[in-house]
C-alpha cells in the first residue's frame, strides 16, 4: 500500500527551526520526484519545495528560498524539509507529495509560527 506521512511539526516562536520529515512506502522511492506543500487558514495549498528522484536538483517558492532546504534520504526512503529563520506566514499544514499515475497526499502536520 503506498503511503506517505508526515511528522515533525509543532508550534515555534518566529526566527525558530523546525525539521519536517516524510516517511514513503509501497512504492520504488528513488524513482519520483518528491514535494512539500502547504495550506495556511482561508488559502489554498501551494507548493514549498520539491526535489528530483536522484536529489540531484530542487526547487523553491520564492516565499521560503533561502530559509528552506528540502533533501531526500535513499537509505531510509524519507523526504524531509529543514525550515529555518521561520515566520508567521509559515503557518499552515504541511503535506507531503509525490505523484506517479495519481497524487499521493500525506494527513499532514501542523505547524504553527507564533509568539
Amino acid at each position: 500500500q503506498v503511503q506517505v506521512a508526515e511528522s515533525g511539526g509543532g508550534l515555534v516562536q518566529p526566527g525558530g527551526s523546525l525539521r519536517l520529515s516524510c516517511a514513503a512506502s509501497g512504492f520504488t522511492f528513488s524513482l519520483y520526484n518528491m514535494s512539500w506543500y502547504r495550506q495556511a487558514p482561508g488559502k489554498e495549498r501551494e507548493l514549498v519545495a520539491e526535489v528530483t528522484s536522484a536529489g540531484g536538483s530542487t526547487n523553491y517558492a520564492d516565499s521560503v528560498n533561502g530559509r528552506f532546504i528540502i533533501s531526500r534520504d535513499g537509505a531510509k526512503n524519507t523526504v524531509n524539509l529543514e525550515m529555518n529563520n521561520l515566520e508567521p506566514g509559515d503557518t499552515g499544514v504541511y503535506y507531503c507529495h509525490f505523484r506517479n499515475w495519481r497524487e499521493y497526499w500525506g494527513q499532514g502536520t501542523q505547524v504553527n509560527v507564533s509568539s
